[in-house]
């Protein structure tokens, strides 16, 4: 069903040129989810209050980080789902909706995660794995074309990125043994521009990294959305496991580019630089986690760099200009590797790749950091992520690999009397110095929001929206949304008041003060 209003009706929205926007997923190009509004602050927000509900009525998880211009907000929901929202009230301006194929194989449900916009031009992928373009007046579709075969085990979830005249996009579906890769579209008619994958052809040198079994160099999914510099005209993007995640023996070597940052020319598709984070994986740590780019001091040295907390338990900084290396520490219990070379290589412990019996293995297969939004405060000067915190025994067996069919070969199991606790860390990114943690019963499962009023907001799987000050860890306001918190939070102001916006279960609620 679809539902759109006309164009005259539209433009009479009332918008400030004063108010403040949220144009991207991740806040910005550089990925900071970061806000210079401050009306709200660490002096006010235990006063926050909700002002609307919108009740989407669609079942599932809701991971959409909205989007905000010219007085609507625009979001997505699961199975294909679509909606833009008056900002005064929350009602309900167009919906769109197409049902997903069936049968649909997938990892994690039929999540998607938001919208891009350029000019009167929204995009989103379905989860059947197709780019769609929708006019933002009413929610029409423009165009569509096809990423990968759904049938062949691709799915599509993530936000595309605009990056000047192209929409990027990556894939899902690294469990069922697809080959992943990072697109660019024309947003005019949906052409393809280029493609990079990120599972490398026979001829390209790094194929080598996956021993003489060609046939079965699969993975490499890219399910979250990447950042961009436009200074250096590079985007990146964080890949996930190889194929199949927990057999490793069938593909002996590094496994590029899996498990890994690439840095792409976005006029090209062209390689500018690699890094891998966990060589050879056998833990399912995909390392599409946020790639966020923060200019730092370290050792006296001014460095652009980009940073993000990996599923595999360190956290890492790296040059962004060539990939160099320059810092990784846990910040959680690991107890796979020794610690980490001068050029960023794990000192992998001989003996915990999965078995049959079972091994036990620090972090589990959650992660470390999983995939919700982190967020960088260039006020504080810290980064803020959740984790999953605790350990499970990893099994593996043997199966040949069928083409769309689940190629996991097992997984992760808690283990009795250990129960996986949560954590929500700020860390100092120049150092890798923790400072300060909160401790959760389980994982946050939302996302984070930086604001220049001092404040960092979390969601829980509980279902409680928390507001942190950003330097000390303080909790200063908390509200209980009635369901479980699976997005990041947003703000904007509209009229000249501020709002922090997010989706809780069916709903979306509205924030702001009296």
């Amino acid at each position: 069903m679809r539902r759109w209003i006309t164009a005259a009706a539209f433009v009479t929205i009332l918008w400030s040129a004063q108010d403040a926007e949220w144009l991207t997923y991740g806040g910005n190009a550089a990925g900071w989810r970061y806000s210079d509004l401050a009306q709200i602050n660490t002096g006010n927000v235990a006063a926050l209050a909700p002002r609307w509900i919108f009740q989407t009525h669609v079942p599932g998880n809701t991971e959409t980080s909205p989007l905000v211009r010219g007085g609507i907000m625009y979001l997505t929901g699961p199975s294909n789902h679509a909606f833009a929202l008056d900002l005064r009230t929350g009602t309900e301006i167009w919906h769109y909706q197409r049902t997903p194929p069936k049968p649909l194989d997938l990892c994690c449900g039929e999540v998607n995660r938001g919208f891009a916009i350029l000019g009167n031009r929204l995009f989103k992928v379905s989860i059947e794995d197709t780019l769609l373009a929708l006019d933002s007046a009413t929610g029409k579709p423009l165009w569509e074309t096809t990423l990968g075969d759904y049938r062949k085990g691709y799915s599509g979830t993530a936000a595309p990125l605009v990056v000047k005249d192209k929409i990027l996009i990556g894939t899902g579906g690294a469990e069922f043994g697809i080959r992943g890769f990072v697109d660019a579209y024309s947003p005019e008619n949906g052409e393809r521009l280029w493609r990079f994958y990120t599972v490398p052809d026979a001829d390209d040198p790094a194929s080598a990294t996956w021993g003489k079994r060609s046939n079965l160099r699969v993975g490499g999914s890219t399910w979250i959305t990447g950042t961009y510099d436009p200074e250096l005209n590079l985007t990146y993007w964080g890949t996930g496991n190889p194929g199949p995640d927990m057999d490793g023996d069938v593909r002996p070597g590094d496994n590029l580019y899996t498990c890994s940052i690439v840095a792409l020319d976005p006029d090209t598709g062209a390689l500018k630089w690699h890094f891998q984070f966990t060589p050879h994986d056998t833990h399912d740590w995909d390392a599409v986690a946020d790639p966020v780019l923060a200019d730092l001091t370290i050792g006296g040295r001014k460095v652009k760099a980009l940073i993000q907390a990996n599923r595999n338990g360190h956290f890492y900084v790296l040059d962004r200009t060539n990939g160099k290396f320059l810092l990784a520490v846990p910040y959680t219990k690991v107890n796979w590797n020794s610690g980490i070379d001068s050029n960023g290589r794990p000192k992998v412990i001989p003996g915990l790749d999965p078995s049959e019996g079972g091994v036990k293995v620090c972090p589990g297969l959650p992660g470390g950091h999983n995939w919700q939004a982190t967020a960088y405060s260039p006020l504080t000067g810290l980064y803020y992520f959740g984790s999953t915190d605790g350990c499970q025994s990893f099994y593996k067996r043997e199966e040949d690999f069928v083409e769309g069919a689940w190629y996991q070969l097992s997984g992760g199991r808690d283990i009795p009397g250990e129960h996986p606790a949560g954590s929500f860390i700020a860390i100092e990114p120049a150092t890798g110095r923790i400072r300060w943690r909160f401790d959760m019963v389980r994982n946050p499962s939302g996302g984070a929001l930086a604001t220049a009023g001092g404040l960092v907001f979390i969601g829980d799987y509980y279902g409680n929206l928390i507001a942190f000050d950003g330097r000390t860890g303080k909790v200063l306001w908390r509200y209980q949304t009635g369901a479980q918190i699976s997005a990041p939070p947003v703000t904007y102001t509209f009229e000249g008041k501020q709002y922090i916006v997010l989706a809780a279960g069916q709903a979306v609620l509205a924030f702001a003060l009296p």
